[in-house]
């Protein structure tokens, strides 16, 4: 084989199968990188809110401080269940955005295979 001849393969094995390889290797890394990082968010936001209320449980001395402190658990709770979804709703986001991006690339990668295989006819 000629030298222009192996260079002819090699472009045309990047451009069909390592190139797209390399692309949908690189997405999934990012996604996976924005979901561990959304989950990192939520579980230090749970973290700092359940560390807080142990302190405040901790400093109750009287009726009033127990009284207190349970009527605030409602606001506690729906705090929790709002990060919760505003997490879950980030996480939708990123797999929607994911699912575009592969579906580019899938796009891009047939393109290449049909003009690769129209050129050896």
């Amino acid at each position: 084989m000629s030298n222009e001849t192996v260079t002819q393969v090699q472009q045309q094995f990047d451009s069909v199968f390592a190139g797209p390889a390399r692309t949908y290797a690189n997405l999934v890394l990012g996604h996976f990188e924005q979901l561990a990082n959304v989950q990192l968010e939520a579980a230090r936001a749970y973290i700092d809110t359940s560390v807080a209320q142990a302190r405040i449980a901790l400093e109750m001395k009287d009726p009033s401080d127990v009284r207190a402190y349970l009527e605030n658990q409602q606001k506690v709770a729906k705090e929790l269940g709002e990060r919760t979804k505003g997490a879950a709703e980030k996480v939708v986001s990123l797999n929607q955005n994911f699912v575009q991006e592969v579906q580019k690339v899938a796009g891009e990668s047939a393109n290449s295979v049909s003009k690769v295989a129209a050129k050896s006819k």
